[in-house]
């Protein structure tokens, strides 16, 4: 049984972590926790108690067990070190090695992966201090969830919400994966942009978030990952962004990277048409309609299918109405391995939100067709899916 130290900072959402111990201990998780002076102003230790079964650690001058030095007992022997919520306070503390409570002397002897939830005010997340030392622990090999957008208790809006209880625990789960080592990765996110002049394109609602979802998925499962994207998502640590704009571009980069990859996931919503023409200027407003001849773009998918020779080629259909026959049809004609599909006309799922639900279809048929996710679980269980197709263990000739 994996053996997770949840550590609880002072946040109002402190209450999420309740609800992580609860769900990390039904997926076989022995969860023990931490806690600062300040979380059991929102929390009581008794809560967790209740939840992990276990006696929660708050002072620093208690013996552990058998007499022990408690700081050091505690990082002993775990498999995952989760902070959650980390306040602006405490990732100070971590980033500079400050050791002036319980978790903080704990975290320094800690060898096991490391992630780290941040919650606080967006103003607070924005602060170049904070951030510095975001980027601090990320060289040094935490694991950072991404805030939530939204409503903060304050009544500020952005981003700086704890991020929500399925993506802290598929981030949990995901230290214990480690099936990519080794493979390298290149995934495709966001909706390209065709320009009509230097002022309006034609493009779609992609937000690119599915993409940096399967992106992350696979960095923490070990694997080197490329990630191609048109989104203005913040860069994930230790995966390298290569942003471009249009279908021509994506084209290009991936074409350009493709022979050295084990699997490619194009999961960018890449526009089929561009204008024939390009103003070389903003094109002035009249009172005349406007007319615009498209031509076709590249089919990046179905090149890719043509050249694959060890890669394992995974797609997605973003459709309206019935996905899973478009995915069927597009699987066999772009020689892909996998086509993720779904249907973006339904609200909560697809674009510009943070969940999906999505069917899967390969050569033998449906091969998972998962409830509403987030999107970084989705990820998770897309990757799953993937390193057990039988040619997962072929790589470049």
């Amino acid at each position: 049984m994996p053996t997770l130290l949840l550590g609880v900072t002072g946040g109002i959402a402190a209450f999420k972590s309740v609800e992580v111990a609860s769900r990390l201990r039904k997926l076989g998780w022995e969860v023990h926790v931490v806690m600062t002076e300040a979380a059991t102003r929102f929390v009581t230790p008794l809560t967790f108690q209740g939840v992990s079964r276990h006696p929660v650690h708050v002072d620093q001058w208690a013996a552990g067990s058998d007499s022990g030095i408690e700081h050091i007992d505690l990082a002993r022997g775990i498999d995952c070190f989760l902070v959650a919520p980390a306040t602006a306070h405490t990732i100070a503390r971590l980033a500079h090695g400050l050791a002036d409570d319980l978790l903080t002397m704990t975290a320094l002897g800690v060898r096991a992966p490391m992630v780290l939830a941040p919650a606080m005010n967006p103003k607070m997340l924005d602060h170049p201090a904070t951030q510095a030392n975001l980027r601090l622990l990320e060289a040094r090999g935490w694991t950072l969830v991404t805030p939530a957008v939204g409503e903060m208790a304050c009544g500020d809006v952005g981003s700086g919400r704890l991020a929500e209880v399925e993506d802290l625990v598929a981030a949990v789960e995901a230290t214990r994966l480690r099936d990519l080592v080794g493979k390298r990765v290149l995934v495709s996110a966001g909706g390209t942009r065709e320009p009509l002049d230097p002022v309006r394109y034609l493009g779609n609602r992609s937000s690119g978030r599915m993409g940096y979802a399967i992106a992350e998925a696979a960095a923490a499962r070990g694997a080197t990952v490329t990630l191609v994207s048109t989104a203005r998502l913040p860069a994930p640590a230790g995966i390298e962004v290569v942003p471009v704009e249009t279908a021509q571009e994506m084209h290009d980069v991936i074409l350009a990277r493709y022979d050295g990859q084990d699997v490619v996931v194009m999961a960018a919503a890449v526009a089929d048409y561009r204008p024939a023409e390009r103003y070389g200027a903003k094109r002035k407003k009249t009172t005349e309609g406007w007319t615009v001849e498209l031509v076709p773009n590249p089919d990046i998918l179905y090149e890719l299918g043509q050249r694959k020779q060890h890669q394992i080629l995974v797609g997605f259909a973003a459709e309206t109405g019935d996905p899973l026959e478009a995915a069927k049809g597009k699987l066999a004609r772009k020689n892909a391995d996998l086509i993720v599909a779904n249907d973006v006309s339904v609200p909560g799922q697809g674009f510009e939100v943070e969940t999906n639900r999505v069917q899967i279809v390969g050569p033998q048929g449906l091969v998972a067709d998962w409830p509403l996710l987030s999107k970084r679980e989705v990820g998770q269980r897309l990757w799953s899916l993937i390193a057990a197709l039988p040619q997962f263990g072929a790589g470049p000739v």
